[in-house]
């Protein structure tokens, strides 16, 4: 059997190693974020804390948990959405 995955809108920010407080902004104060070491930013997800490397993205799920993506496979799996008005 075959399946195509369902499309989904999601939201997401760029981990840049300089935009600390947008990833804040953008997860909230719940999700606790930690410095891991020079531009790696630990973040919590379902599965634990999982680091964020520069350039990584920071990808809000459907059902509100976060977690990083490398940037090649998100490339590869989103597209950019126009904003509705």
């Amino acid at each position: 059997m075959k399946f195509r995955k369902k499309p989904v809108c999601i939201e997401a920010i760029q981990y840049l190693g300089h935009n600390h407080n947008l990833v804040r902004l953008f997860v909230g104060n719940d999700v606790p974020l930690h410095q891991l070491g020079d531009n790696v930013l630990g973040i919590q997800t379902l599965e634990g804390v999982m680091s964020a490397q520069v350039g990584d993205w920071i990808i809000r799920g459907i059902k509100g948990e976060y977690y990083p993506c490398k940037p090649d496979i998100f490339e590869a799996t989103y597209d950019l959405v126009a904003e509705e008005k």
